[in-house]
């Protein structure tokens, strides 16, 4: 950025209504925030990175009035800077995407089934009502009919075909739970 009184005196005439001004700062304080975005956050991407700047900078031209005028500007962009960043983390959520492309030929994996899935889905069923587990078991893991399922389990179809339902919702609910 440029000089230490020169942001500031370029925020003034700004606030004042220079717009020859306000694009001078623009243009001095933009390559630094974008480099402040970045370091600050890495794991959100280049073009997200640049969607917060673009916040950043529509932040400071919405809250520019909020600057007091005897205060250095650095720190008030800084923070501005920082709380978009945090707020684009929030957005994001739990979420983190990691193209596992990149990754494929150095962690191969063995043949075979995934060893990861069945013990997932214990894990789940483990958390219905037995009889509701085992008839999702019988369809899912099993391959079992309807007729298949409710003869094995002395129940009528229909009433096979309502647990199963039922076990199914559960099953959403336990998952968006888990994955909150």
């Amino acid at each position: 950025m440029e000089g230490p009184g020169n942001l500031e005196d370029l925020m003034r005439a700004a606030k004042r209504g220079d717009s020859v001004a306000y694009r001078q700062l623009l243009q001095a304080i933009t390559p630094v925030l974008r480099t402040v975005v970045r370091a600050r956050g890495t794991a959100l991407g280049r073009e997200t990175c640049e969607d917060v700047l673009q916040e950043v900078l529509l932040a400071i031209h919405a809250k520019r009035h909020t600057w007091q005028e005897d205060a250095p500007l650095r720190p008030w962009l800084y923070a501005i800077a920082r709380h978009k960043v945090v707020d684009a983390f929030r957005a994001r959520g739990r979420h983190f995407d990691l193209s596992i492309d990149d990754l494929a030929e150095v962690l191969p994996a063995a043949d075979g089934p995934d060893p990861t899935e069945g013990r997932d889905m214990e894990k789940v069923l483990s958390r219905l009502e037995p009889r509701a587990a085992e008839i999702v078991r019988a369809f899912g893991l099993n391959g079992e009919t309807t007729a298949e399922t409710a003869a094995r389990l002395d129940m009528s179809e229909g009433a096979v075909r309502v647990a199963l339902h039922r076990a199914l919702k559960t099953i959403a609910r336990l998952r968006e739970r888990m994955i909150e």
